[in-house]
């Protein structure tokens, strides 16, 4: 059935790739190509999105993410016109009368402007563009905006996005369309990064001064991705000044940072390396009750890269970040991140563009009691090693076809207890560690088929393998309950246990109504094969990553979408509208009081279902100007129905929020001082609210049943926050730059709740009451100085 479903899409796919590309104007025999590089005049680095259009034939193109474009047109003179966004605009004529290379370098004129830019990409490409659910944010925005202790947040500032939400404050990641931490798809620099977070979701791994794009794609993914059932985060590092050497930093209230940039060969290698570290530990020494105690985090990342020659770049790229907690002798943990990319871009001809990828990344924490009777060491991680070869085919200017493969190997070590001390109760042990693979082959075809209608359409087939050594069980028992292993089986070493395969098809249209309004549509299906097991709102060291099994089975999302998008004001604002549904299989939950810790039979403490989320997200955002900003709503719901849980019935899973609100402004006041606030609102998280009780040993204990799962909601999350950046005076000559930020966070000092725990009232026990925990409940002022040079 797979193979014949198969075969009729591809039979699409050539029918339609290959069709006769629209009439253009006859201006000689047969076609040429030009191709070549947009890239920074100041520091040589690539332009991610820059355009390139010819005038004379109303067509044009886009660079990749290497900054690469391709044109094959007729032989003839042409003026070509590049543009990037916060940039001088470039025309350049041509008489193409041969293949040819034309490299670009364009001016930043934002360092001029007296006003704030805050798009990342051409002024009307939400409108023009098949893209839709994707939003792009420009790092200088983030800089811009009011930060937590002054620490500027990638991820932070995603959460001010439409679709996109957070369960509060110590919230490791964020949640996109009413999906888990663990259903995004976080890359940097194409490697996977499993937990974005620093400090238990304070800030993320990502130092701003080391990235360059930023883009999240919550709907029509591109068949080039998988593995995630509800976003993509796709971060991309700076390669590195090519012109000269500089440098940049920041002093904080909670971290300092230094990043360096420089050619190694002028205009043919460079390099950056930045680093950042947080120094709560150094304040703790100063107090002698706090000295043996241990709060910080640092990361590391690092870049090279290297011109061959015109048909030749290879890159290598790294990150390193580690969060470290000691409490004296009696407790420690640790975990972090760490990733390493190597790539080779290589030009088959002037219209084939290549990407070959190794990548490695691995998640690891370490829990621990260095003495006593109780002492251990807990070590858990996930690795994987991965291959991919990505290749674009520039067809012709309305026609080009991206394909490729990728392979990835996992190591699951979910724990590994070694006792510490000579008198530990506790015994060496390894908790069943795993392996498995998972292969991938995509083809996606981006078209224009009219000068009102694009499309882009494309299939992915991705293969996933559970392998031994390993002995596996039938788990039997009523649902909602603890299940029992059952029927042992036993597989040796590189044995397949399981094998699942897929097909994930792709499309996204869009029609022009007029030159500044256009309708646009995607549906895509995506698998995923690798699950997050954590029954907390928040990821902590304790979480555990299990590949799909015998019982666990892949779990699906089908997404369709809908949007209307709109510029007005020669671009200077633009609206948009989408609506979207997403349903979802194989959604795991757990049984009440579910016991995850070394838990060797884990996968009887889960339960499976279907979920779904659909809603509307509302964008309006004004580009350009002394006034800039943005405002989002989104009005969405999230459900699960799973046997065991609330009779069979659906209920609201732990990431719904009804009502997500942001507001965002951003205010040149005049050339040095720069004002900037945000508002955001949301609905409160859902948990559960015990409706029964029993008495042990005379205490009332409140208690769940199954029918009761997440039937209470905590109070509405809303804060305010605000900033102010003061430019340093700029002298003529001097490379030295600077700026203070004035920050505060949560002005109003709302105590959020991240979470309630309920209790019952001591003067009378048959009360239960709800009691608020919260994090950050205060008014949290900070100053950061920043310097580049």
């Amino acid at each position: 059935m797979k193979k014949s479903i198969l075969t009729v899409l591809l039979g699409v796919w050539f029918g339609l790739a290959f069709q006769q590309a629209p009439a253009q104007p006859k201006t000689g025999g047969g076609k040429v190509t030009v191709n070549g590089y947009v890239r920074d005049a100041a520091s040589g680095e690539a332009l991610i999105g820059a355009t390139v259009f010819v005038k004379e034939l109303a067509t044009g193109t886009a660079t990749n993410g290497y900054g690469f474009y391709s044109l094959t047109l007729p032989p003839g003179d042409y003026l070509l016109t590049y543009r990037y966004l916060g940039y001088e605009s470039l025309s350049n004529p041509l008489a193409l009368t041969g293949n040819l290379t034309r490299d670009v370098n364009l001016s930043d004129q934002r360092v001029q402007m007296k006003e704030v830019v805050i798009a990342a990409d051409k002024p009307d490409d939400n409108v023009k563009s098949t893209d839709m659910s994707v939003n792009k944010l420009d790092i200088r925005t983030i800089r811009m905006m009011p930060a937590l202790l002054g620490e500027v947040d990638v991820v932070r500032s995603i959460q001010l996005l439409p679709g996109v939400s957070t369960v509060g404050e110590g919230a490791s990641g964020f949640n996109v369309r009413g999906g888990g931490v663990d259903q995004n798809l976080i890359l940097l620099d194409e490697a996977p990064v499993y937990n974005s977070s620093h400090l238990f979701g304070f800030f993320s791994v990502f130092n701003p001064d080391a990235v360059k794009d930023i883009k999240l794609l919550k709907g029509g993914i591109p068949a080039q991705y998988g593995g995630r059932l509800s976003s993509l985060l796709d971060v991309r590092m700076k390669e590195g000044n090519s012109k000269r050497l500089t440098a940049s930093g920041g002093i904080g209230t909670v971290s300092s940072r230094l990043t360096v940039e420089a050619p190694l060969v002028k205009d043919k290698s460079s390099f950056i390396v930045a680093a950042r570290r947080s120094y709560a530990d150094l304040l703790l020494k100063v107090n002698p009750e706090q000295a043996n105690n241990q709060a910080y985090f640092y990361d590391l990342s690092a870049k090279v890269n290297y011109t061959i020659n015109e048909n030749n770049k290879v890159y290598a790229s790294g990150y390193f970040g580690k969060d470290v907690f000691k409490f004296g002798d009696e407790f420690r943990t640790d975990w972090g991140n760490a990733t390493a990319t190597v790539r080779w871009n290589h030009l088959f001809s002037k219209r084939l563009f290549a990407n070959f990828t190794g990548i490695y990344s691995n998640y690891d924490y370490r829990l621990g009691v260095p003495t006593g009777s109780e002492g251990f060491d807990w070590k858990s991680n996930i690795v994987n090693y991965s291959t991919k070869a990505d290749f674009t085919y520039y067809l012709n200017p309305k026609n080009t076809i991206n394909f490729g493969a990728s392979a990835i190997l996992y190591r699951f070590q979910p724990a590994k207890i070694t006792p510490l001390g000579g008198n530990s109760i506790f015994i060496p042990r390894v908790l069943n560690p795993q392996r498995a693979t998972e292969y991938a082959l995509y083809l996606d075809d981006e078209q224009v088929l009219s000068s009102r209608l694009s499309v882009q359409y494309g299939l992915r087939l991705s293969m996933f393998d559970y392998l031994g050594a390993a002995t596996v069980y039938d788990y039997v028992g009523p649902d909602g309950f603890r299940k029992t292993p059952a029927n042992p089986r036993t597989f040796g070493k590189n044995e397949s246990v399981r094998r699942y395969a897929n097909l994930e098809p792709r499309a996204s249209a869009r029609y022009t109504l007029t030159e500044t309004s256009s309708l646009k549509a995607s549906y895509h299906r995506m698998a995923q094969y690798i699950h997050l097991i954590s029954n907390t709102t928040a990821a902590s060291p304790l979480d555990v990553w299990s590949p799909s099994t015998s019982n666990i089975r892949p779990e699906i999302a089908d997404q369709v979408a809908l949007g209307y998008f709109r510029n007005f004001r020669d671009d200077a604002y633009e609206f948009s509208v989408e609506t979207f549904y997403k349903t979802m299989s194989n959604q795991v939950d757990y049984i009440n009081g579910a016991d995850l810790l070394l838990n060797d039979n884990l996968e009887g403490e889960l339960l499976y279902g279907q979920g779904r989320a659909y809603g509307a997200e509302f964008y309006l955002k004004k580009n350009a100007g002394k006034l800039t900003g943005w405002v989002s709503y989104t009005l969405s719901r999230s459900e699960r129905q799973i046997n065991g849980i609330n009779l069979g019935r659906w209920y609201p899973n732990k990431y719904d929020k009804t009502h997500n609100l942001a507001v965002v402004g951003l205010y040149a006041l005049n050339e040095r001082w720069t004002l900037s606030g945000n508002f955001a609102y949301g609905t409160g998280v859902a948990t559960t609210f015990p409706n029964g009780r029993y008495e042990q040993g005379g205490v009332v204990v409140p208690h769940n049943t199954t029918d009761s799962r997440n039937n209470y909601r905590v109070p509405a999350y809303h804060r305010v926050d605000v900033a102010a950046t003061l430019q340093g005076r700029k002298k003529a000559g001097r490379r030295w730059e600077s700026n203070w930020v004035f920050s505060v966070y949560n002005l109003y000092a709302r105590r959020n709740a991240f979470t309630v725990y309920f209790r019952q009232n001591e003067d009378n026990p048959n009360r239960t009451e709800a009691v608020r925990l919260s994090v950050l409940g205060t008014v949290l002022p900070s100053v950061t100085y920043n310097f580049n040079f």
